[in-house]
């Protein structure tokens, strides 16, 4: 009885913390593999800006006029949509 109780809590465990966890690293691997020129995207520090260009790992993001910035693919913590656009085909 024992043995089928300390089964539960490890799949409970599994369940609860590792599944959701491995489902989170797919998604942003899926995000970062997706990057094109002219995206909106905020990096992991707050940096909002478009990407300008994609060289294999490092990303060139224009976050104003005349400033540029180099960082890596896995600095990028989400891409903005707009929504708007969306809204107006409705």
């Amino acid at each position: 009885m024992d043995f089928v109780i300390l089964i539960g809590f490890g799949l409970a465990m599994y369940l609860i913390l590792f599944l959701p966890q491995q489902r989170r690293a797919k998604q942003h691997r899926e995000l970062l593999a997706s990057l094109v020129e002219g995206d909106e995207v905020v990096t992991s520090s707050g940096i909002y800006g478009f990407v300008n260009a994609v060289d294999g790992e490092i990303l060139w993001l224009d976050v104003a006029d005349g400033v540029e910035l180099r960082m890596t693919r896995s600095s990028v913590a989400s891409k903005i949509v707009d929504n708007a656009a969306g809204d107006e085909d409705e």
